[in-house]
């Protein structure tokens, strides 16, 4: 543990939260830092660069499709690729760059996912070789540590700080959604080694993330509402959302190649916060605090790839200081969830703590709001224990604030990249 503090301290700058893709198990939630091996800043990198070339995708027929996924603690969408298509279970991440699958090793010591993608199948499949440009990178916004491997082909390794691993070759494969919605070859990380038994599809801004590498205009989701162990099922868009007409939508922030800001993730869908409104009381906390400072501190983003809300520290010992003045008689005392929520209470107390402290609102920009039901203020960690889903950023090493997927529940969210903009819909999702 030792060592991944330090690792974590050392390379702050570009870490990036993504949820633990063995959360589809009865697990506490976990978050995983994968470490990577140059700056994410560099003099070539600007994010006016890729609000550029998020533009011209105005001008590139855009994908259309629809499909549900399962909602545990991630996202779990299904995609097919190859050719012919292979049905891949990929957890939906808004925070991370890099989609990689499940890729079948065919060892006879240890029998590969049952959902794993065979290379041998598919027309359309190949790895990159060592000479490929993206195999020597410091490329200013694509930070993944690759090597050479024994056959000269592109390796890469992801290291998580709750010691898990994910490593493989870097491919091109197409996503074939239909005879006439096919995308080109894309980059992606074919995993033979990993813990998880699902892959990731990342999202985010960057010029490496299946958005960017397939032209896609928008795309939405609605988490649906948690049911128990059960997984219920929401929706995902690819293209229009024919309910875009009653979203609420607020400016992407932007940040000029001058700022040199080393705490910031400039790939992340950051979005102007402006308050936290809990019963009905607004509370006493600065708008800056919600704004990246000279350092990059105090980023405020939509992660789906995260579970829980994350707030800087003056943010949230504002809001665990009303909590505590609602219902600190009720708290679980020295009770701590997964090394970072430590506002929980027994589950006998939990109908009863949600009614005593009402609703929670996060503003935004525009009077945009996103408002969450005293019901979802509380979620069962098992044990006999349910916990406020918001912690402490400084208990994850970093200084953002993060939306996660638990406070994205029965609400669309809609991630328009043509217009640089995020969206958000009161919804009932199924």
């Amino acid at each position: 543990m030792e060592i991944y503090k330090a690792f974590l301290l050392l390379f702050l700058s570009f870490l990036h939260i993504t949820i633990a893709k063995n959360s589809h198990e009865n697990k506490p939630f976990s978050l995983s830092f994968p470490l990577t091996t140059t700056p994410l800043l560099s003099q070539n990198f600007s994010t006016k660069s890729i609000f550029q070339s998020s533009k011209a995708m105005t001008r590139i027929p855009s994908l259309s499709y629809k499909s549900n996924f399962k909602y545990s603690m991630a996202l779990i969408v299904t995609l097919p690729i190859g050719t012919p298509p292979q049905n891949q279970e990929m957890v939906l991440d808004t925070g991370s760059q890099l989609s990689w699958i499940q890729c079948d090793k065919k060892t006879p010591k240890k029998p590969p996912p049952t959902t794993s993608f065979d290379p041998s199948l598919s027309s359309s499949f190949s790895a990159l070789p060592c000479n490929h440009p993206l195999c020597k990178p410091r490329i200013p916004d694509f930070t993944l540590p690759t090597s050479c491997d024994q056959n000269r082909l592109c390796h890469y390794s992801y290291f998580y700080a709750d010691g898990t691993l994910a490593e493989g070759n870097l491919v091109r494969e197409k996503f074939t959604f239909s005879n006439s919605q096919i995308t080109p070859p894309l980059i992606l990380g074919c995993a033979t080694e990993s813990s998880d038994d699902k892959g990731i599809l990342g999202m985010n801004l960057g010029r490496f993330s299946f958005a960017s590498q397939a032209k896609v205009q928008k795309f939405s989701y609605c988490v649906p509402s948690r049911q128990g162990n059960l997984l219920p099922s929401g929706t995902f868009y690819l293209g229009q959302n024919p309910n875009s007409h009653m979203f609420q939508y607020i400016n992407l922030l932007t940040f000029p190649q001058s700022q040199r800001m080393p705490n910031l993730d400039p790939l992340a869908y950051t979005i102007g916060m402006v308050g936290i409104n809990i019963g009905g009381k607004r509370l006493n906390i600065s708008e800056r605090v919600f704004r990246p400072n000279a350092g990059g501190s105090g980023q405020t983003m939509i992660d789906s790839g995260t579970q829980y809300t994350f707030l800087v520290e003056e943010a949230y010992n504002k809001v665990r200081e009303e909590i505590i003045k609602l219902v600190g008689s009720k708290l679980k005392k020295g009770y701590v969830y997964g090394g970072s929520l430590d506002m929980c209470f027994d589950t006998i107390n939990s109908v009863q703590v949600g009614q005593l402290i009402g609703d929670m609102t996060l503003e935004f920009e525009n009077r945009v709001e996103i408002m969450i039901n005293k019901e979802k203020m509380l979620d069962d960690v098992g044990g006999g224990v349910h916990c406020i889903g918001i912690g402490r950023s400084d208990s994850l090493g970093i200084a953002s604030n993060i939306i996660g997927n638990f406070h994205q529940q029965n609400l669309w969210v809609e991630f328009d990249l043509s217009n640089r903009r995020v969206g958000f819909g009161k919804a009932e999702c199924k």
